[in-house]
């Protein structure tokens, strides 16, 4: 079934508002998403009415403030098919995840000389952490990519036969929008003796994730890209790996027993979650996934599709409009394009004046974009509560900005 946009939007405050006088079109959801009242309301509640630390006090407030984020750990398993909560750790962000996982196992698990192996499509967040082992000698390989944005296939089996220990790659491409076949990866992964990492921040949201049926070892993912708050991400790791790394962050909760002479560890996931955590965020992730469970990934992803092959149409038809990344049915609603001798920044700038929200720069995939050659992009992306009339206002808006710098389509 179609999405009912009009209905949706109602459940979004923020869509409410007047930018220079014009409706709020929101086309930044690669880089966050807006948050439905209820999510709003549900953060509201629990600092109206539960807020206490958690597994730290034997009174009603903490308990009931434990049981919601012992929930929100459930909640989120069944999201992403995993196979107990307990293989659930929230975090800050995906970067936090990815980071966590690549100190962990670094220590667990590589030595001077190991291979580790990522993609050219990939966020700075899943490059920096590996980098930074190259200092104890590990050895940083990168898949390449095809002229239209997806993985090259043949450069992958080659860079997969040199055995690396790790691979870690993206579900999606924040920068291009391409689909990887997350399966299919990870399966080449294992059969090249690899532990593989799945950062899902752009896929979570808009496909269902199952990392069981996936086989991926580790996936990483945030909240505020999913309708959830800010300052909540998760990582997922197969609970037989999480019990035998070392945790990142030490400190309260994660301990079992502390002496004077040595310290021992809590049991999953708590072992992973030093501190206190970010508590009402992961009370908002769960009325979050709970919301985007209620409209479902099938019609989410129609719904995108729509948009993506509207918007697609239209720009390509625009003289001196480039698009970048692979066609339609390999890649998110996601439009990364740029106007002929035109900045990025100033084609935002030009459509923030008609109230439209864009990208503008590299989008933290700046090796990609030195791989394509260029400064950056303007990039467009969509979800549940655009619709075709913020497709043709991001057209119209586009076209503005030919006028405006006199752009000839000789």
């Amino acid at each position: 079934m179609a999405l009912n946009v009009k209905k949706i939007r109602k459940d979004f405050p923020i869509l409410r508002r007047k930018i220079n006088g014009h409706r709020f079109i929101y086309l930044d959801n690669t880089a966050t998403t807006q948050k439905p009242k209820r999510v709003i309301d549900a953060i509201t509640s629990y600092y109206n009415n539960t807020n206490a630390n958690i597994h730290r006090g034997a009174y009603e407030l903490s308990l009931e403030s434990s049981e919601l984020y012992e929930q929100a750990h459930e909640k989120t398993a069944k999201f992403i098919g995993a196979k107990t909560w307990k293989e659930i750790v929230f975090t800050r962000n995906t970067t936090e995840s990815i980071n966590v996982a690549a100190n962990s196992l670094s220590k667990m698990l590589l030595k001077k000389g190991d291979r580790v192996l990522i993609t050219k499509l990939e966020h700075h967040s899943n490059i920096v952490p590996w980098q930074q082992l190259k200092e104890k000698g590990i050895k940083l390989e990168w898949v390449g990519v095809t002229q239209d944005g997806r993985l090259d296939e043949k450069d992958l089996e080659e860079k997969l036969s040199h055995k690396p220990k790790i691979f870690s790659f993206s579900g999606a491409s924040n920068a291009l929008g391409t689909i990887n076949d997350v399966k299919k990866l990870a399966r080449a992964g294992k059969d090249a003796g690899a532990t593989t990492i799945l950062d899902a921040a752009q896929l979570a949201p808009h496909r269902k994730l199952d990392v069981k049926k996936s086989g991926v070892d580790f996936a990483a993912f945030s909240g505020h890209k999913m309708l959830g708050p800010t300052g909540i991400g998760v990582l997922y790791g197969r609970e037989e790996l999480l019990e035998r790394l070392p945790p990142f962050l030490t400190g309260g909760d994660m301990i079992k027993t502390v002496s004077f002479e040595k310290s021992t560890w809590n049991s999953l996931p708590w072992k992973f979650e030093a501190g206190t955590p970010n508590i009402s965020g992961a009370i908002g992730l769960a009325t979050a996934m709970d919301y985007i469970d209620k409209i479902g990934f099938d019609d989410i992803e129609r719904h995108e599709k729509r948009l993506l092959e509207k918007a697609t149409a239209e720009i390509e038809g625009i003289p001196c409009v480039e698009i970048y990344g692979p066609k339609p049915r390999h890649k998110l609603g996601i439009i990364s394009f740029n106007v002929k001798g035109i900045h990025p920044h100033d084609v935002s700038t030009v459509l923030d004046e008609r109230g439209i929200a864009i990208r503008s720069g590299n989008h933290c995939a700046q090796p990609l974009m030195d791989e394509m050659g260029i400064v950056g992009t303007a990039r467009a992306s969509f979800y549940v509560y655009n619709g075709l009339d913020d497709v043709q206002a991001l057209v119209e808006g586009i076209k503005e900005v030919k006028r405006i710098f006199r752009i000839s389509e000789r």
